[in-house]
């Protein structure tokens, strides 16, 4: 029966417009601050989408997703980081440890039994980090332009004049084409970065993975996904390698491509539950 929703649904998934939006739940963190989330009840394993780098979960691969699974029917759900999209903050005070502390508050407080984390970007070392601190839930991962430990390669690629604003004032400001605001790097991002590292050793994840990675991504080298399923312990990961694919990966052939990976991951977890 998924095959055939699945069969009709990529061919005419659509992200929903924005009127079509419904405001969405708070939960309340220990500090004062609320992530701004979305839920909808469903079969198992849930979905869980972590979102990038100053993305927000309105984004089109987030809501065309979020549509997909209700289709389905299964669990899915969908966030705000700390100083991202509805959530309150300031995104200057965020970090890797914080935003996974909210991605971990979400799996704990809004979901229920094994759950896949979709990772886009950014969202996928938080995700992967989400599997290394919570085995017992997360059963499957599905990494769209991964990137796990961006911020080695970040500090690398600094210019001198931008090393030298993150030592004396705390921060970059960081020109990019995905924004007409220019992003903030912070030291706090950066020092924060080297203790959440998880390409240094093996990692202990034995769940199904498909990894969707663009060939033209200009922010995420296409070979670190193959770097990613070499460090999985898991033997069960597919790598799909986008020839004309971008970072973004938001055309209707690539939502066609996440939507059929996720239920794919999703459909092999049943198979072995059962099994």
């Amino acid at each position: 029966m998924v095959s055939h929703v699945l069969k009709s649904l990529t061919a005419k998934v659509k992200p929903m417009a924005q009127t079509e939006l419904s405001q969405p739940e708070m939960l309340q963190r220990p500090d004062g601050q609320s992530i701004a989330y979305h839920h909808s009840a469903g079969e198992g394993p849930g979905v869980i989408f972590c979102s990038g780098f100053m993305s927000d979960m309105q984004g089109t691969k987030a809501l065309a997703l979020e549509k997909a699974m209700k289709t389905i029917g299964r669990s899915y759900t969908r966030f705000d980081y700390l100083g991202h999209g509805q959530s309150t903050g300031n995104f200057e005070d965020g970090c890797i440890s914080r935003w996974t502390d909210d991605a971990l508050a979400i799996l704990d407080d809004c979901t229920a039994g094994p759950q896949v984390i979709v990772g886009s970007s950014m969202g996928g070392w938080i995700g992967l980090r989400m599997a290394l601190l919570r085995p017992d839930r997360i059963a499957g991962f599905v990494g769209i332009a991964a990137a796990p430990d961006f911020t080695l390669r970040m500090r690398a690629t600094m210019s001198e004049s931008a090393l030298a604003d993150i030592e004396r004032q705390g921060f970059w400001k960081e020109p990019t084409e995905y924004s007409d605001e220019p992003y903030t790097i912070t030291k706090k991002l950066l020092d924060d970065g080297d203790r959440n590292l998880v390409m240094q050793s093996p990692i202990p994840f034995d769940g199904p993975v498909h990894l969707l990675q663009g060939m033209k991504d200009d922010s995420v080298p296409w070979k670190t996904a193959l770097d990613i399923q070499e460090k999985l312990t898991s033997t069960d990961v597919v790598v799909t390698l986008v020839k004309e694919g971008d970072h973004r990966l938001s055309d209707a052939d690539d939502i066609n491509r996440l939507i059929l990976a996720v239920e794919s991951v999703c459909s092999r977890i049943q198979r072995q539950r059962l099994g």
